[in-house]
């Protein structure tokens, strides 16, 4: 049988480089995901990090509307440097609509390395409708790792709960 420039004489010797191509294909596949490429250090940014207030559910053909279910919300803004604190500068939370409803930092904030500081939306606000979000901005005096900024959404109804996350991203200042 011929492979391109290759031809092998036997069946046997065919099989035993097929099984060495894969071998050493998956070895390198292995390796290469093994690989994660390093975190970019920065010495600040602005994350976008999505909330939901509320999800919506049901049958809209039969009750012409789908129902609103009312979701808690704990943001976490986790330190991921071992040896650096950053300064969380603001927290802006908006509306579906963009409409910025309120600054969640009096002032900034210094969060210790793999330090936590966490903000609560409650249940009773939906204000922000399914679409709400934060911009989120910190900084740091040197290159540090970006933290970690996720959001923890909850309902509890007797034995039954609902939770996601959902996890910010960096964004463009402008």
């Amino acid at each position: 049988m011929s492979y391109g420039l290759v031809k092998f004489n036997n069946i046997e010797t065919e099989a035993r480089v097929k099984k060495f191509l894969f071998l050493a294909m998956l070895t390198a596949s292995i390796h290469a995901f093994g690989q994660a490429a390093a975190p970019a250090l920065s010495n600040g940014q602005m994350l976008y990090l999505p909330i939901y207030s509320h999800i919506w559910y049901g049958d809209p053909g039969k009750e012409d509307t789908p129902r609103a279910l009312l979701l808690s919300a704990l943001v976490s803004i986790r330190n991921t440097d071992p040896g650096l604190p950053i300064r969380v500068t603001s927290a802006q939370y908006y509306d579906t609509s963009g409409n910025k409803l309120k600054q969640y930092l009096i002032a900034p904030i210094t969060i210790k390395p793999l330090g936590t500081h966490e903000l609560f939306i409650p249940k009773s606000d939906s204000s922000g409708g399914s679409g709400a979000n934060f911009l989120i901005s910190w900084e740091s005096a040197a290159p540090a790792n970006a933290p970690m900024v996720e959001a923890v959404h909850a309902e509890v109804l007797g034995t039954r709960a609902l939770t996601f996350t959902t996890t910010a991203r960096p964004v463009l200042a402008k």
